[in-house]
């Protein structure tokens, strides 16, 4: 393996962990977990970052690039989001839409975006539950649009995923623009209850 090979190596597990994504078995990480930590994961952005300017000029950082332009998208291009029959995490949806615009000049939506703004509009909520790190998790509203939690098994045993069917996923593309004027972790989260189809990760 050349010394770049092992760049874009090591660069595609910083990926994975920057958006929430065990790079050992490809599965999301919990949202309890220490490597969801919004400080780390702005760590793992820009260390990635840097990997990609090395990789890019061949081994030798290039000189510091000019800010990136705020995230706009078109009619044409929300119409080549490629929609999920079957639901998937939000990291994955976060994924798709840069996927679609496709312009690394652009700031990128995150996924942290994403549930910051479903908590300001009552459609996830956190969980508090045994002194533990509190969890999102979709109130009746969520439910209705197709937000769910499913109990999947990684490689340190079960955990719980907060799923997103297809409709689910239209109403947060119908949304986008007020997804990209928010400011994760900066919005009041909404005050729910668990439904009865719901428990705390363990």
């Amino acid at each position: 393996m050349t010394e770049l090979e092992k760049i874009a190596y090591a660069k595609s597990f910083i990926d994975k962990l920057a958006n929430g994504i065990n790079p050992l078995d490809d599965t999301p990480i919990p949202d309890n977990d220490i490597a969801n930590n919004v400080r780390l994961s702005r760590c793992f952005f820009y260390v990635s970052d840097i990997l990609r300017q090395v990789y890019e000029n061949g081994g030798v950082t290039k000189p510091k690039r000019s800010p990136k332009i705020p995230f706009t998208v078109s009619l044409e291009q929300l119409e080549r989001f490629e929609y999920s029959v079957d639901p998937i995490p939000v990291s994955e949806i976060a994924k798709r839409i840069y996927a679609m615009v496709k312009n690394e000049n652009m700031e990128k939506v995150s996924y942290r975006q994403i549930n910051q703004w479903l908590l300001n509009m009552g459609m996830l909520y956190l969980h508090d539950f045994g002194g533990k790190r509190p969890i999102k998790r979709p109130t009746e509203a969520g439910n209705q649009i197709g937000i769910t939690v499913e109990t999947k098994m990684g490689r340190y045993g079960e955990y719980q995923v907060v799923l997103y069917n297809e409709g689910a996923q239209r109403f947060i593309l119908d949304n986008l623009d007020a997804v990209v004027a928010t400011e994760a972790k900066k919005g009041r989260p909404y005050e729910g209850t668990m439904t009865d189809s719901e428990e705390p990760d363990d």
